[in-house]
């Protein structure tokens, strides 16, 4: 299944799952409660039965996940970008978490001000669709949902301001998410999907996502160690080569540029950027 949440014309919003072009409505406001309520495959089987639909025309695709409780990111986890920023293969992943109020949606326009080094990286996100805690792998890949798009946007020059990288990557509205989560049993990592990132029409990024070093259910696994993972929380698996740190000259984001992230099988994210170090948006 594809799933989402959209906005509907009267401004409400809907969990959703793709019926050919169009869109049938669960009856869940959002896909963070239709996870919640559990059984997504029923869901889906009532709002056939009911008859729901909204055409894809007539709705906004948001961020499928509003307000996961958990966001746990992973950092140099593509061996080709490790190498790229000039650091040793880490012996275990390298975690860091984000917020809710962090995401953004697929094709919002994304306001920085304050920071002159705005980075991408294009990133598979797990989404997690039961209770996860001290689990094998083989239990973690069950436990998986299934997967969407997120762009770990980064502030590098707050980012290294010390060891530890938090303060530049959880900027409210800067990390877009979606647009929507195909399931697990319709997309496989280790199948090699594509992913990208284009700045306008530039490739920047381009990658498969069978090149994890830590693998979606490894990471699942290795973070339920001591960090109990539930329905709707996420996980951001890490970013192939190509980034603009890891360019000579180095080359971040510029006010008015188009970010487009790509995984082939689930989609895109586009988002305009504006960009200022004065303290004052653009218009």
């Amino acid at each position: 299944m594809r799933l989402a949440t959209v906005r509907l014309p009267d401004g409400g919003t809907r969990a959703a799952a793709a019926d050919g072009d169009d869109w049938r409505l669960l009856s869940a406001p959002t896909l963070d409660a239709a996870i919640a309520a559990g059984d997504l495959s029923a869901q889906a089987a009532a709002a056939r039965r009911t008859g729901e639909r909204a055409a894809a025309a007539d709705v906004t695709l948001l961020r499928p996940l509003l307000s996961p409780r958990k966001i746990v990111c992973c950092g140099l986890n593509y061996r080709d970008h490790i190498a790229e920023t000039g650091r040793e293969t880490p012996r275990h992943p390298t975690l860091f978490a984000k917020f809710a109020d962090t995401l953004t949606d697929p094709g919002a326009e994304i306001a920085v001000s304050g920071s002159s080094a705005v980075d991408w990286e294009a990133e598979l996100a797990v989404v997690v669709g039961a209770d996860v805690t001290r689990a094998t792998v083989a239990d973690a890949r069950a436990a998986i949902l299934g997967y969407t798009i997120a762009n770990d946007v980064s502030m590098r020059d707050w980012q290294s301001r010390t060891l530890q990288w938090m303060q530049g990557k959880v900027w409210d509205a800067t990390t877009p998410l979606g647009p929507v989560v195909v399931t697990a049993d319709e997309f496989d990592p280790a199948d090699g999907a594509r992913i990208e990132t284009l700045i306008d029409a530039e490739v920047v990024q381009s990658s498969t996502v069978d090149q994890l070093l830590f693998g979606a259910a490894e990471l699942v696994a290795y973070i339920s160690r001591f960090l109990r993972l539930s329905p709707g929380d996420l996980v951001l698996t890490g970013t192939p080569s190509g980034v603009g740190l890891g360019r000579t000259p180095r080359r971040y984001l510029s006010d008015g540029e188009v970010l487009t992230t790509r995984i082939a099988g689930i989609g895109e994210l586009r988002n305009p950027f504006r960009i200022t170090e004065d303290g004052t948006v653009s218009a």
